[in-house]
């Protein structure tokens, strides 16, 4: 039976109807055998044995009708549809390079799905084709069958409708506490993040998903060979089902003349991407590595329908924590109950602030007053940090800390892109990087910044900048 539903998540879906995927498998007559010769030698061996059996040249084929449901998403033809085995209790499960032991169905048609090359009548013809050659189901025993019914009861809350895709043969934690990340991209910066969070020990387990075209990329290769412990590669967006928390690093590399091209061509990315990660991950929190960050946060917080609190951007943090690294351990300036913070947006237009009114001390000069010190102790160290890079490997170790804080809950407060309509008379809907208090829900609460009125007019600058560039892309 091949089996339609559509998911929505604002509307009934469509009843199912059914139909049938018939393969029919042909072995060649004896005059195609590639080892002829032998095969009539032998047959002529068992005629002089038992002169009575006859023989006679025909084809044989074989039919066999095999139980498919495809799901069709409710951002159907942009994304591929989700494709099962519906055993019945007679039936096992071949696993094998299309097929999963839970049924799920992997087809290079699905890998690739483009709109609008792709449909549903070429992804059939695909499935005839590659089950003709290695057929996904046999028939099981009258004893194995009765241990089938566990695992048809588990397809089956998948292929009537059940939205619960629990991190699919993960076995373990079914309870909620499995904390599993999923990184989007298997670029330098994307396999940077994987390492970095899996080597802070924060997740449970982290999938990489590869969206490159063709074969997998050297890193993710090399991933393979060396197999880490809590690392999975994957090309199809269900292995991200279940996580907590999905990083996006993938940007687009496409031959865009104009920044707003540029933008344009991420945002067409991300137009695949964010719908499957939102149906696959419902409750997750999205953290944005992507550039532009602000924007692409913008993006991602659009397409998903998920609540401004669990769409974040990495911001500033890793400038933030820099910053107040380069105060403390380099200026050696001694801030007493005091945060430091860079806010604004990624760049060259990013502020200082401070989120607490403390003094200030610092071997710089001991005849300053406190604010004239705080000035100059600023200015050193922006100076300083302007030194700064921002690699693959340290951005990597800036999204494992914002990890840390989401998976453990640990309502630590990180410089983060957030939603910021509403704050420092911005009436536009943009993301900016403010100090957020962090949790396993993302965003708990924003913390109010000292001296507002000299860093509000800033913060406006770029949020008008922004927006002006949001109000010119195709969502």
């Amino acid at each position: 039976m091949l089996c339609f539903a559509i998911f929505h998540r604002h509307a009934e879906r469509i009843p199912n109807a059914g139909c049938t995927l018939r393969i029919r498998i042909y072995k060649k007559p004896i005059t195609q055998y590639k080892f002829r010769d032998l095969t009539i030698e032998e047959l002529k061996s068992v005629h002089e044995l038992y002169p009575n059996i006859t023989f006679a040249m025909n084809t044989y084929s074989n039919s066999y009708n095999i139980p498919i449901c495809l799901w069709i998403l409710d951002f159907h033809p942009f994304t591929p549809p989700i494709c099962f085995l519906k055993p019945t209790a007679n039936m096992g499960i071949s696993v094998g390079k299309h097929v999963d032991a839970h049924g799920r169905i992997y087809l290079p048609y699905l890998q690739n799905w483009s709109h609008p090359q792709s449909m549903i009548i070429g992804l059939l013809k695909e499935m005839i084709i590659k089950f003709e050659e290695e057929l996904p189901l046999y028939s099981l025993s009258s004893a194995d069958a009765a241990r089938q019914l566990e695992l048809l009861s588990y397809i089956a809350k998948i292929t009537e409708g059940e939205n619960n895709v629990q991190s699919m043969g993960d076995g373990k934690k079914s309870n909620g506490e499995f904390n599993k990340v999923t990184v989007i991209g298997a670029g330098d910066l994307g396999l940077a993040c994987a390492l970095a969070i899996s080597a802070k020990n924060v997740a449970d387990k982290v999938v990489v998903l590869d969206c490159s075209e063709g074969t997998m990329k050297g890193g993710t290769m090399d991933l393979e060979i060396f197999a880490l412990p809590n690392v999975e590669i994957s090309r199809d967006f269900s292995a991200s089902a279940g996580s907590k928390l999905v990083v996006l690093t993938v940007n687009s590399l496409g031959n865009a003349q104009s920044y707003l091209d540029v933008v344009q061509s991420n945002v067409e990315l991300f137009r695949g991407i964010i719908p499957s990660v939102a149906h696959y991950s419902q409750h997750s929190v999205l953290l944005v590595a992507s550039q532009p960050v602000e924007i692409m946060t913008y993006v991602s917080w659009k397409m998903s329908g998920f609540p401004k609190s669990r769409v974040i951007g990495i911001g500033c943090n890793l400038d933030s924590a820099r910053f107040q690294y380069i105060i403390t351990n380099i200026l050696k300036a001694q801030i007493r109950d005091k945060d430091n913070w860079i806010i604004g947006e990624q760049g060259e237009n990013k502020v200082m602030a401070w989120s607490a009114s403390k003094s200030v001390t610092s071997n710089l000069d001991g005849d300053l007053t406190n604010q004239n010190a705080q000035q100059l102790l600023v200015n050193r160290a922006m100076e300083i940090l302007k030194g700064k890079g921002q690699r693959s490997w340290s951005v990597g170790l800036s999204v494992a800390d914002l990890a840390d804080s989401i998976l453990s809950d640990k309502r630590k407060v990180h410089s983060i892109s957030t939603m910021v309509q509403g704050c420092y008379s911005i009436n536009s809907e943009v993301f900016l990087s403010m100090p957020c208090v962090l949790g396993i829900n993302g965003v708990n609460e924003v913390i109010k910044l000292l001296d507002e009125d000299s860093v509000a007019q800033k913060l406006q600058s770029s949020a008008a900048s922004i927006h002006d560039l949001q109000q010119q892309l195709k969502l």
